[in-house]
Parts: C-alpha cells; sequence; structure tokens
C-alpha cells in the first residue's frame, strides 16, 4: 500500500542542483551531499516551536471573532461545554492523526494528509478525503479574505465613527479592501514553499495573540464599567431576541462556527512535514499539538465567555467589528490591524498546500515541460536568490484572483466560516484520523476501542451535518437581499 516515491533528478549549470518544482515534493541531490533527509529532500529544520507557531497562526484565527456570538446563541451551559468538546475531540485527534505521518511498514512519509491517508487506508478513501481536504482549503481561504477585508473596513468605520458620531451611517463596501487583500497575496503567494513560511507564521502568531488579548481585555473593560448586558443559561431567548426557527438555525451556525474556530487537521501532516526528523516528528507534533490546543482553548474560551458577559444576547457576529466597541477607536484600530496582519500569513499556511499538490501533480504530468519545470533565478535586494518558474508564477496569481472574486459575492462572514467548519469537522478531524489509527493498529471489530470510536465518529457526524444545514440556510437568507459588487453591511 505505501508505493515509493518516485525521485527526479535535474541537473543545473554552475550552481547547485534544484528541484524540479520546488515544493512539490520531487527530490535532488547533489553527489557527494548528505546534507538530506532519508527520502532525500532537503533536510528539513522545523521544531516544536516552529510546529507551534504554524498551529497556532492555523487555529486563532478568525474562528474567535465569532465565539461571543456563538455562545450567545447557545447560552452558557451548552455553549461552554460545546466549545470545550470541541477542544477536546480536536486535541485527541491530532494526536492520533501525528501518528499517521509515516507509513507502518516502509516508514516512508506522508508529504499531505492524502499521502497518509493513501499509505494508511487506501482506495476510494483517498479521493474522498482530497476532495474535502482541498475545498475546505480552498473555502477557507475565500473565508480569510472576507474577514481580513471586513477589519479593512472596521479601521474607516472607526474613525468616521470617531469622527462624526456613533449614530453616522458609516457604511462602505467591502470590495476594494479584497481588492487590497488580493493583490498583496498575489506577491506573498510566490513564496516557493511550506519551508519557507516559518517566519510569517511567527509574526502572525503574535498578531494573533495580540488582537486577541486587545478583544479580551475590551470586553473586560465593557463588563466592569458598562450597564449589565442580559444573558442566560440557554442564550437568546425565543419570543424576545428571536423566533423559534431563528433560535434554532442559530444554534447549528454557532456549531459550525465553534467547528471552524478549531480546524486544523487539514494542515496538521503538511506542518509535520517540516520537522526534522530527531527526535521523531510524531512526538515533536503531539507536544506541538498540545501546546497550540491548550493555549488556544484558553483563549477561545476567555474570549467567547467574557465577550458573551459583555454583550449579551446581542453579541455581534464579529465582536471587533461589529461595533460593539467604538471607544478608543485607536486600539480598535490596532486590533484590526493585527487581525490583517495575521490573516495574511493564516492564508498563506492554508493555500500553501494547494499550491504543492497542483504544481507537483503538473510537474509529474508533464516533466520535460520548461513552462511547467523550469526554474527562473533573479536576485532580490536584501532578499538573496529567488527562485520560481513560470507556471507558479501563473497559477497561483490566477488562484488568488479566484479566491478574491468568489469572496466578493458572497461575503457572509459567520454564515461562510460556519460552512467551512462544518465540512471540515467530521472527515477531517475525527474519521480519517480514527480510520487511520483503527487500520495501523489492527483494532478488532466490534471491540470496545472499535465502538468508542465509531460512537465518537457518529456523534461528531450528526454535529457537522447540523451545522451545515444551519450554515447553508443562513447563506440562502442572506443572498435573498444581497446584491453582489454593490456596497453592504454585511459582516
Amino acid at each position: 500500500m505505501c508505493d515509493q516515491q518516485e525521485v527526479v533528478v535535474v541537473a543545473v549549470p554552475a550552481v547547485e542542483l534544484q528541484p524540479v518544482a520546488e515544493g512539490a515534493g520531487l527530490a535532488t541531490i547533489e553527489e557527494g551531499n548528505t546534507d538530506v533527509d532519508d527520502d532525500g529532500l532537503p533536510r528539513r529544520t522545523g521544531t516544536v516551536w516552529t510546529a507551534s507557531a504554524h498551529i497556532i497562526t492555523a487555529v486563532i484565527g478568525s474562528g474567535v471573532l465569532s465565539l461571543a456570538w456563538a455562545i450567545a446563541q447557545l447560552g452558557w451551559v451548552a455553549g461552554i461545554l460545546a466549545l470545550t468538546g470541541f477542544s477536546v475531540i480536536t486535541l485527541y485527534t491530532s494526536t492520533l492523526l501525528a501518528d499517521c505521518y509515516r507509513c507502518p511498514e516502509t516508514g516512508k512519509r506522508s508529504y499531505t494528509y492524502m499521502d497518509a491517508v493513501r499509505n494508511n487506508l487506501g482506495g476510494i478513501k483517498v479521493i474522498i478525503c482530497g476532495c474535502t481536504q482541498y475545498a475546505n482549503l480552498i473555502g477557507t481561504s475565500i473565508g480569510y479574505t472576507i474577514a481580513t477585508a471586513i477589519s479593512m473596513k472596521a479601521v474607516k468605520r472607526s474613525h468616521c465613527f470617531h469622527k462624526n458620531g456613533h449614530d453616522v451611517d458609516c457604511q462602505s463596501s467591502s470590495n476594494l479592501f479584497m481588492i487590497y487583500f488580493g493583490v498583496m497575496e498575489i506577491f506573498i503567494s510566490q513564496i516557493p514553499n511550506f519551508h519557507k513560511i516559518w517566519w510569517l507564521s511567527y509574526v502572525a502568531a503574535g498578531m494573533s495573540f495580540s488582537y486577541s488579548f486587545i478583544g479580551l481585555g475590551l470586553s473586560i473593560a465593557k463588563t466592569i464599567g458598562g450597564e449589565p448586558s442580559r444573558t442566560s443559561l440557554t442564550g437568546v431567548e425565543i419570543g424576545i431576541d428571536v423566533t423559534a426557527d431563528e433560535k434554532i438555525w442559530g444554534c447549528f451556525r454557532a456549531l459550525g462556527n465553534m467547528a471552524f474556530a478549531y480546524s486544523y487537521a487539514m494542515v496538521l501532516i503538511e506542518i509535520q512535514d517540516t520537522l526534522r526528523s530527531d527526535p521523531p516528528e510524531n512526538k515533536v507534533m503531539k507536544k506541538a499539538t498540545k501546546f497550540g490546543v491548550a493555549s488556544t482553548s484558553i483563549f477561545y474560551l476567555s474570549c467567547g465567555c467574557v465577550g458573551y458577559r459583555a454583550f449579551g444576547n446581542n453579541a455581534p457576529g464579529n465582536f471587533l467589528t461589529g461595533f460593539g466597541f467604538y471607544e478608543p477607536f485607536w486600539l480598535i484600530d490596532i486590533a484590526n490591524i493585527c487581525i490583517i496582519i495575521h490573516l495574511v500569513g493564516a492564508y498563506q499556511v492554508f493555500t500553501q498546500p494547494v499550491f504543492s499538490f497542483i504544481e507537483k501533480s503538473a510537474a509529474k504530468r508533464w516533466p520535460l515541460h520548461s513552462f511547467i519545470n523550469k526554474e527562473i533565478s533573479a536576485y532580490i535586494p536584501g532578499c538573496g536568490q529567488y527562485c520560481t518558474n513560470r507556471f507558479r508564477l501563473l497559477f497561483r496569481t490566477i488562484y488568488v484572483i479566484i479566491t478574491t472574486v468568489v469572496a466578493m459575492i458572497v461575503p457572509f462572514f459567520n454564515d461562510v466560516l460556519a460552512l467551512l467548519g462544518a465540512i471540515a469537522f467530521w472527515p477531517l478531524t475525527v474519521y480519517f484520523p480514527t480510520e487511520m489509527y483503527m487500520a495501523r493498529n489492527k483494532v478488532p471489530a466490534f471491540s470496545r476501542r472499535w465502538l468508542c470510536f465509531q460512537v465518537l465518529s457518529a456523534g461528531c457526524l450528526v454535529v457537522s451535518v447540523v451545522a451545515a444545514a444551519g450554515s447553508i440556510q443562513g447563506i440562502i437568507t442572506d443572498l435573498k437581499m444581497y446584491k453582489p459588487f454593490h456596497s453592504s453591511g454585511y459582516e
């Protein structure tokens, strides 16, 4: 089941040998050079800290901004239990997935989530995994485009409110800000591969902590100094805040938002593939997972609960851009700028695996085509030598343009996040990790452990289905009132 990786060697005159398509999993080994890993690729240098930075960048994202709203839909009891449950499940299944990095028979590495499924399960499940994983990665890049544009617009609106008063209509279109973000990502997306963006993840992780602390501090200040907000054990109340139907759909979308807040399983294997092999990658990845998930869970519970206490049942969908806070406007601006910088990096964490998959597939399909494989070298002042090829440049540019246009068509923050969380949670966070674990460890059918895994998987499937239903209903409702490419207040 664990087939061997094909190795392609390309000679480049007068310079060090280069991969046919960098980041595509194709190797080059210069004669006599021992600075390579067991698969012939350049030696990996990732550590528990770089992996933790990648995880925090992937996990603490736009999802944290909607947690106060999500707890408002579910209430104190169900909201805290659900958030804690997602945390525990994500931590547990991520440790299972970390053990699936190498093939159990040959020890061969898995470069992607699909490779892990291929090496451990095989068959049609590989195709199902690939479709689910890459659909979610593409969807996440769309969601992050929406979230970034909302934060950019929030900076503009906060100045408008500060100058003209809180009752002034300061609405504007997000489209121009999405275009700004798209232009930035076109340039940043030319970073060759996942191994080259460790520094970006450090910056992004720092920004995520910064705006989380600011949001938490503002919520505490509002709780202490403002009028008491109305909260309840069961969340928004039927007949007072919402109708019965709105309550049900809101709870479903809240579960999707929470699932999205913890979704990073689709890039876990890609992050693990950046780690050095000593100590073993699975042990390092488990440490990074525990640190990343534990730290984010503390922030999530703090931001969600304190945010709900501050705003009550009227909590906005995005508590830093929905203008539950107006002052101090400069601090809100700083928080939103931190969100923007963080999402610029998080976008790369979720799109680099897509780039790698397409470029690897193209290089394998047309190994001698110069448009796809010929490296073009250029010296960039302050950055050193930079290598790219025409296919990489064209494909990544087109990808960013397409995701930007789609974000402009459906700029519904909470509903899009809920749908992404619903799509990813059951198959990628729960089903495939547990199935691979059982296959690797030959867990007997109908044994106690097997039954526990089946109950866990079935319960999480139900959560994903109802979350998807709620988010789709929300998107359909929003589309009835929304005109694409026009000014909108949707957030």
